[in-house]
């Protein structure tokens, strides 16, 4: 990662509770610079802590200790309203409506880095290192199935997939949901709640459908140390 500069955002205001989640994002936007003025916009009503080009350049556009504007409405583990408690980092990539594409490797090796230091500070779990669509599943789609959550899993800056001792608990779909709810997700849109689950955890088969595969992810998900290949 090369050296933090900073270039700030007006739009912030106090926090009222301690950090314990960080949310990542992609920008969504034609280009990083395109993203990076609606970022500054006094009037854009929008911000993050910190925003990743491609080439891996960090800037930091909100101290952490203040209030970014990045979570909108949401959810996580029993806490809404997750711009208090949150970091925000912000990926420039163009998403889903602008010609989505994978993470190229030096901004993923700079975001580890990032991470890594953020989650030591101040002293957050690997359950609480989440993407904006696991917050906000009826509106959001970021990172996105392309993100490569494996890599920080391996080193224990994300949860895994789990891949060991998997077995189907045959939940019914009303039972999925509500191990999905105790896992961290909003569930009042069942099938957003469940796109947004495989969306993370099963990104080659996004489909909204309850099925043993699901069942079995989230079940290993909510045992005190899901194991993984990550």
């Amino acid at each position: 990662m090369s050296e933090i500069a900073d270039h700030p955002s007006p739009n912030h205001d106090e926090r009222n509770e301690p950090v314990s989640v960080v949310v990542l994002h992609y920008t969504g936007m034609e280009s990083g610079e395109a993203a990076l003025e609606r970022l500054c916009d006094p009037d854009s009503g929008v911000s993050a802590h910190y925003l990743i080009h491609e080439d891996g350049r960090v800037l930091r556009l909100v101290p952490e200790e203040r209030r970014a504007w990045h979570a909108g409405k949401s959810y996580w583990r029993g806490h809404t309203g997750l711009n208090h408690s949150s970091i925000g980092i912000e990926l420039v990539n163009p998403g889903h409506d602008h010609g989505y594409r994978d993470f190229p490797d030096a901004q993923i090796e700079s975001l580890i880095l990032l991470l890594a230091d953020i989650k030591d500070r101040h002293g957050i779990t690997r359950g609480n290192i989440v993407g904006h669509s696991d917050i906000a599943p009826i509106r959001k789609r970021d990172p996105g199935e392309l993100f490569p959550w494996g890599r920080l899993a391996r080193l224990r800056l994300a949860l895994p997939r789990p891949t060991k001792n998997l077995m189907d608990p045959e939940w019914t779909d009303a039972g999925f949901l509500l191990a999905l709810e105790r896992f961290g997700y909003d569930v009042s849109d069942s099938m957003a709640a469940t796109l947004a689950f495989q969306r993370r955890f099963r990104p080659e088969l996004i489909d909204g459908t309850i099925d043993a595969e699901s069942r079995m992810l989230l079940l290993a998900l909510l045992l005190p140390r899901p194991q993984g290949d990550d």
